[in-house]
């Protein structure tokens, strides 16, 4: 077993295959997943926040660009994965499996690591296409996750620490190269090319006849029948070539992740809309020029956002008022510049017009202070109700929004109002809005 499995090893030997690169795209994963889990971190929070935080207001796009960068992010980890992947396979085939209770740990970790990171990676993607093939809440899995890859990632570091520092740098591999060579030089008395090759083959025999059976080989015929193996001429088993390079492999992984992330930032990064091929979104595409999550018809609200009836409510302690779309459209009027930001990752720059959140608090009396619960037509779904902190009721920029880019807003974008407010996601951005309450202490 000792042998099949070291076999196995010499067979998947290639030149990417060292400790060296494993440390160079392990640098660039973790720098993705360190990224992801910061910036999913600031999405899971602004949705579900902590009664002590406030959120920064400014820049506007500032969700746009955390939750673009976390889906960028995670799509790079695919190929970075994989790579990482390739390069440490062959360390799959040892003999003994288990050496000792560190390694034990250490296979174990990165076992769960491998496999918590491609459930999450996919579970991630596939969020943003808004498909969900399993029985589990995606949100709730997506953050715990997150949590426990962190742990693994911090656990997976301090186990491979030493080999982590010995190969950080091209110039520390470098040097320990010189220093065996110079000490192969030394021991071998080399005098010619033909000569030097001879030592190193000979002296690649001794390690792996020590890898194989240790320090003594066999005796008696097991011993004899080994060494006539051994022995046999090195023609008629021809060493394989490697079929890539580091070069080739380094030039690979590159162009992949350039092709996911550029392919796909588009729906995000407007200089990059050409490109976007893979992204569920398209800029531009969808009612009013700006794509659609959410319809009126999956919310069942066709029916009640178009009656004649409708009022928006807003309440804070004792005082209530209503208010008919007619009156609010009769009210001072602002038009901003905001985007709509998605956690699935797009995002669309577009113009609003409508009433400011803060004028419509001063005519109920509500507490600078006070935070906002949103309340939509919905009868169902998460963010049917949502919270706003004071930092965004107060924002100049926060409207209920009555038309967009233009025009009347459309059904589908939230008619009669709807709330646009900076740096919020877009599931927070609440459509069809049917009351809005000041949140008492």
């Amino acid at each position: 077993m000792r042998r099949m499995m070291y076999e196995a090893q010499r067979a998947l030997a290639s030149p990417v295959r060292n400790p060296r690169m494993a440390v160079v795209i392990g640098r660039l994963l973790g720098v993705a997943f360190i990224l992801c889990f910061g910036t999913g971190l600031y999405s899971h929070f602004l949705q579900e926040p902590l009664a002590w935080m406030r959120f920064p207001t400014r820049p506007a796009q500032l969700y746009q660009f955390t939750q673009g960068t976390h889906i960028v992010a995670g799509i790079a980890c695919f190929p970075l994965l994989l790579a990482k992947l390739y390069i440490v396979f062959p360390d799959l085939f040892q003999s003994p499996p288990v050496k000792s209770f560190l390694h034990l740990l250490e296979r174990a970790s990165i076992a769960l690591f491998v496999g918590a990171s491609l459930v999450q990676i996919t579970i991630g993607l596939l969020n943003t296409y808004q498909w969900y093939p399993w029985p589990f809440p995606f949100r709730e899995v997506h953050y715990a996750l997150g949590w426990v890859l962190v742990g693994l990632l911090v656990l997976h570091i301090g186990i491979k620490l030493p080999t982590i520092t010995r190969y950080w740098t091209r110039e520390a591999d470098t040097e320990r190269g010189d220093t065996e060579h110079e000490a192969t030089d030394a021991a071998g008395e080399v005098t010619t090319d033909v000569d030097a090759e001879q030592t190193v083959r000979r002296d690649a025999a001794k390690g792996e006849a020590v890898r194989l059976w240790g320090s003594r080989r066999p005796s008696g015929v097991t011993g004899r029948v080994i060494a006539w193996i051994d022995d046999t001429p090195t023609a008629q088993k021809p060493a394989p070539t490697p079929a890539v390079s580091r070069r080739g492999f380094l030039t690979t992984v590159g162009i992949a992740c350039a092709a996911v992330v550029g392919l796909t930032a588009g729906q995000t990064f407007a200089p990059l809309d050409a490109l976007n091929v893979f992204g569920p979104r398209k800029k531009g595409v969808g009612q009013q020029g700006v794509p659609v999550n959410r319809t009126a018809e999956e919310a069942k609200v066709t029916a009640s956002a178009t009656a004649a009836g409708w009022v928006l409510t807003l309440a804070a302690g004792e005082a209530e008022r209503s208010f008919s779309r007619t009156e609010l459209e009769a009210m001072p009027q602002t038009e901003v510049e905001l985007p709509i930001a998605c956690v699935e990752g797009w995002s669309q720059l577009a113009v609003w017009r409508g009433v400011r959140l803060s004028h419509l608090a001063d005519l109920v009396d509500a507490d600078p202070g006070a935070s906002f619960c949103l309340i939509s037509l919905e009868e169902r779904g998460s963010f049917k109700k949502t919270e706003m902190g004071p930092e965004y009721v107060r924002d100049p920029l926060t409207l209920v929004a009555l038309e967009l880019n233009g025009e009347t807003l459309d059904l589908q974008h939230g008619y009669p109002a709807r709330m646009i407010a900076p740096g919020r996601p877009g599931v927070l951005q609440t459509k069809w809005l049917s009351r809005i309450e000041a949140i008492t202490a």
